[in-house]
C-alpha cells in the first residue's frame, strides 16, 4: 500500500511539473524545477521577502546577484504576485522563473535557515576573511581538500559550492572541473597545468545542483541542458576580487562544467620575474625600447602568453603614452589601459576593433590573437606606421609563425619590416624549493650536459652551469605533497635580424628559418629548459613533458 501511495505521489509531482513547463512555454518564460534541481535558492535571497509573503504570493526569490534578483513564481498573473513584483522591481532587475506549487512549498521550507545563516555565498562569491583563512590553514593538498568535502554527512549547496571555491584558491587551482559520469560525479583541479583529481564520488542530485547553483551565479539559462553555454561571476576575497569565467557542456551523463579562475594577484609579475635568461631580458627589453615594431606571442593555450603580454604592458605604461587592447575577453583589468573586449554580435572584431584604435592616437596596441589575413595585415601596418604592436599566434615555434602568417595572406614585403621579434613559450611546474632533492647524475649525462654548455651561443653566460647540480621532485607540506610549487616560463626567441627579414621575400620553409635563426644564437625552448634543469629550477621529466625528449646536441 506504501509502495502505491508514493507511486501516485510521483505521478502527480510529475504531471505537476510538466504543468509548469507548459505554463512556462505559453508565457514565454524559463521553467525551473525546484525539487530536482536540490534547490538551488539562495538563503541570502530569501531573505528579501518574508515567508509570509512568499506564500501568500506563490512565490520564492531564487538568486540575488547585485541587484539583479531571479523570481520563481507559479503564475505572475496572480494578484498577489503582481504586486510582489512591482515591490521587487522597485529596487531589483527581475527575472521571472515559472515553478510548480510543490517547487515552491520544497523551497519554502529552506526559510528555517534563515537564522542559521550569516553570510552566505551570492552572486560575486563572498568567502569572507576568517573562512578563507581558515580553508588554507586546513587544505593544503588535494587529499586535504577531499577530506574537507566528503567530511558533510549532508551539505547544503552554499557549503560544498564555498569549499570548492576556497580550496581552489588555496592549492593556487587555474580550472575547476565538474564532471558527471554514469553514477557519480567527480571534481578535478588544474594545480600548476596538470589535473588533480579531488574526488570521484560526488551524488548525482548534489552534482546537478551545483551545475544549477553555477548557472544562476553566471547568468546562463537554467532549462538549457542540451547547448553549450559559456559565463561569469566574481568570487569577492579580501583586497582582490576572482573572476570566474565559466563553460558548459552537455555531455553523456549530464553537464559538464569548468570554472577558470582569473586570480589578479597571480597577474602582478614583473617583466624580470617571468623567467628568462639575462641575455634574453636583454634582447626583450631593447625592442620594448623602440617606438614601433610587431612583437608576437605564440603558443597553445594555458603557455603564459597572456601573463607574458600583460607584463610588457605594465612595462610600458606611463601617463604619456597611450596604450589600447583589443581582447577577447578582458581577462584581467590593467591600470592605465584603455581595454576594448571584442564582441561579434555587434560586429567589434579584432579587425573592426584594431581598425577602431588606430583612431584612438594610440603609441602602444595589443591585439588578443591574430586569427585571419585582415587582422595580420593591419597589425603589421599599424607596426610600420609608428606603432608598438603586441599580439599573440597559434604556433609550436617562433620560427613557425612565419610561414604561418604567410599563409593566413600576410605579404613578405610588409610582414619582414613589421615584425621585430617573435616569441614562443611554454609554462613549466618549479620544483618545491622545500623539499626538493639532489640526484645522482650518470656519467653519460654529464657528459652530455658538458657538450651541451659547450655548445651554448656566445652571447648566453656559461659561469652558472659549469658545475651543474640537477634536483627531482620531493615531498613535502609546502607543496601539498606533489613535488612542485609555481611554475615558470621557457622561452625562445626569434629576432628579425636584416638576414631575417631578406629570406622571409623567398617565402623560407621552417627549416630554412630555423637554420638562420640559430646561426644568429637562438636558443630553443628546450634549451631554455635544460637550462633550468641545471640551475635547480626544474626537473628533466617536466622539460620532456613539454617538448619532448631532450635533443642532446
Amino acid at each position: 500500500m506504501a509502495k502505491l501511495e508514493e507511486l501516485l505521489s510521483k505521478q502527480r509531482r510529475e504531471a505537476e511539473e510538466r504543468d509548469a513547463k507548459r505554463r512556462a512555454e505559453h508565457l514565454g518564460l524559463e521553467y525551473l524545477n525546484l525539487v530536482s534541481t536540490g534547490t538551488p535558492t539562495e538563503i541570502k535571497a530569501m531573505q528579501i521577502i518574508t515567508e509570509q509573503e512568499a506564500r501568500e504570493s506563490l512565490a520564492t526569490p531564487v538568486q540575488v546577484i547585485r541587484k539583479k534578483l531571479v523570481l520563481a513564481v507559479y503564475d505572475p498573473n496572480l494578484e498577489e504576485t503582481k504586486k510582489l513584483i512591482e515591490k521587487l522591481k522597485k529596487d531589483y532587475e527581475l527575472t521571472l522563473v515559472i515553478s510548480s506549487k510543490s517547487g515552491l512549498e520544497h523551497a519554502w521550507q529552506y526559510y528555517k535557515y534563515i537564522k542559521e545563516e550569516g553570510g552566505e555565498i551570492v552572486g560575486g562569491i563572498n568567502i569572507d576573511t576568517k573562512k578563507i583563512e581558515e580553508i588554507n590553514e586546513r587544505v593544503n593538498s588535494p587529499k586535504e581538500l577531499e577530506h574537507e568535502i566528503e567530511s558533510f554527512e549532508s551539505p547544503r549547496i552554499s557549503q560544498i559550492l564555498e569549499i570548492v571555491m576556497g580550496g581552489a584558491v588555496a592549492l593556487r587551482a587555474s580550472d575547476i572541473h565538474l564532471e558527471p559520469s554514469e553514477s557519480a560525479a567527480g571534481l578535478r583541479l588544474r594545480i600548476d597545468g596538470m589535473l588533480h583529481t579531488i574526488t570521484d564520488s560526488i551524488d548525482k542530485k548534489m552534482h546537478e545542483a551545483l551545475i544549477t547553483r553555477v548557472k544562476l551565479l553566471s547568468n546562463l539559462k537554467l532549462n538549457v541542458k542540451d547547448e553549450p553555454q559559456d559565463g561569469r561571476f566574481t568570487v569577492s576575497l579580501p583586497g582582490r576580487d576572482i573572476e570566474i569565467r565559466t563553460s558548459i557542456l552537455p555531455s553523456e551523463y549530464g553537464e559538464t562544467a569548468v570554472l577558470r579562475l582569473l586570480d589578479p594577484s597571480a597577474l602582478k609579475v614583473n617583466l624580470e620575474e617571468l623567467g628568462w635568461r639575462p641575455d634574453d631580458l636583454e634582447i626583450i627589453k631593447k625592442e620594448l625600447e623602440k617606438p614601433n615594431g610587431l612583437i608576437l606571442n605564440t603558443g597553445p593555450t594555458g603557455s603564459g602568453k597572456t601573463t607574458t603580454l600583460y607584463a610588457f604592458l605594465r612595462h610600458k605604461v606611463k601617463p604619456e603614452i597611450k596604450v589600447i587592447t583589443v581582447e577577447d575577453p578582458i581577462e584581467y583589468h590593467l591600470e592605465g589601459v584603455s581595454q576594448t573586449q571584442v564582441d561579434p554580435d555587434s560586429g567589434y572584431t579584432f579587425a573592426s576593433g584594431l581598425r577602431s584604435i588606430l583612431r584612438q592616437d594610440p603609441d602602444v596596441i595589443l591585439v588578443g590573437e591574430i586569427r585571419d589575413k585582415e587582422t595580420a595585415e593591419i597589425a603589421m601596418n599599424a607596426s610600420l606606421t609608428g606603432h608598438l604592436v603586441f599580439s599573440t599566434l597559434h604556433t609550436n615555434s617562433a620560427v613557425g609563425a612565419i610561414p604561418r602568417l604567410l599563409d593566413l595572406g600576410a605579404k613578405p614585403h610588409i610582414l619582414g619590416p613589421a615584425a621585430s621579434v617573435i616569441i614562443a613559450q611554454r609554462l613549466v611546474r618549479k620544483l618545491c624549493e622545500k623539499c626538493k632533492k639532489e640526484a645522482n647524475i650518470a656519467e653519460n649525462i654529464k657528459q652530455k650536459v658538458q657538450k651541451f654548455v659547450e655548445n651554448l651561443p656566445d652571447r648566453v653566460d656559461k659561469k652558472p652551469y659549469s658545475k651543474p647540480k640537477i634536483y627531482e621532485a620531493g615531498n613535502c607540506k609546502e607543496c601539498g605533497g606533489l613535488g612542485y610549487k609555481g611554475r615558470t616560463s621557457i622561452f625562445e626567441l626569434f629576432v628579425i635580424t636584416n638576414k631575417i627579414e631578406e629570406a622571409i621575400y623567398g617565402n623560407p620553409t621552417e627549416i630554412e628559418l630555423m637554420k638562420l635563426a640559430r646561426e644568429q644564437g637562438m636558443t630553443t625552448m628546450q634549451e631554455d629548459g635544460v637550462l633550468k634543469v641545471l640551475r635547480g629550477i626544474t626537473s628533466f621529466q617536466e622539460i620532456e613533458r613539454l617538448t619532448g625528449p631532450i635533443q642532446w646536441k
